[in-house]
């Protein structure tokens, strides 16, 4: 059933790109990277813009291309996921090598034009098993394998986030995160611990993990920006990369 999943709404997605062409298996990538956003209920319809325009800002910022061309293949396969409670993990746009300016202009205007939902919980381990399962499913190979995970609040939702991070390291995939510190409780109950602690500790993992916090929903492009730079770089750096 989840296989059918994936595979249907990427049918889907694939309907947006207009000038993607078919994957192919023999284009290997330094980086496969799964994008998967937070859309739980307590992510309003203008935060939801911000996260999806701070990606498509992000991934065409002449700064992140040019990181993305520097690397030894010069180019990274992206899938781009939405998911909220442990029953909604969505694939919004399909697996896309990226190794040009253009190529990342056709990506952000796909992701412009999907439809967006929020709605329920918090499932982080929903959302990094979704993303496990997609990332099997990469039709390119890979020098790196990472799941990109961003949200405004702590699993509330599902299994512990803890075990599906273990699934996803146990298969040589890091769980970089960027935790948005909105200060606002969850449901009108503050959160155990800080974000960006409760990221550090329960979400990220795998070689070279690091968060990257946000302050805000405004500020989320400018995170997004440096954290993609340093994972498409796979420069070392601290755990914390506080933009």
């Amino acid at each position: 059933m989840r296989r059918r999943t994936l595979i249907g709404a990427a049918a889907g997605a694939a309907a947006l790109i207009p000038s993607a062409s078919p994957a192919r298996a023999d284009e290997p990538v330094d980086v496969a990277l799964v994008v998967a956003v937070d859309v739980s209920r307590s992510v309003d319809e203008d935060e939801a813009r911000l996260q999806r325009e701070g990606y498509r800002g992000a991934v065409t910022d002449p700064r992140v291309v040019e990181a993305i061309r520097g690397g030894m293949l010069g180019s990274i396969a992206i899938a781009y996921v939405e998911w909220a409670g442990i029953e909604y993990q969505r694939l919004v746009i399909p697996w896309m090598r990226i190794g040009s300016q253009a190529e990342a202009e056709a990506w952000a205007a796909a992701l412009a034009q999907a439809p967006r939902a929020s709605l329920s919980w918090t499932s982080i381990s929903g959302g990094l098993d979704f993303s496990r399962a997609l990332m099997a499913q990469c039709p390119h190979e890979a020098t790196r394998k990472v799941i990109d995970v961003s949200g405004d609040g702590v699993n509330n939702s599902g299994p512990p986030a803890e075990q599906a991070r273990d699934r996803a390291v146990e298969e040589g995939i890091t769980i970089n995160g960027l935790p948005i510190l909105n200060d606002r409780p969850t449901f009108g109950r503050p959160p155990p611990m800080p974000l960006d602690q409760y990221y550090r500790e329960s979400v990220i993992g795998g070689q070279g993990a690091f968060l990257v916090p946000a302050e805000d929903f405004a500020s989320f492009g400018n995170a997004v920006r440096r954290k993609l730079i340093r994972e498409i770089a796979g420069r070392d750096g601290p755990v914390v990369d506080r933009a």
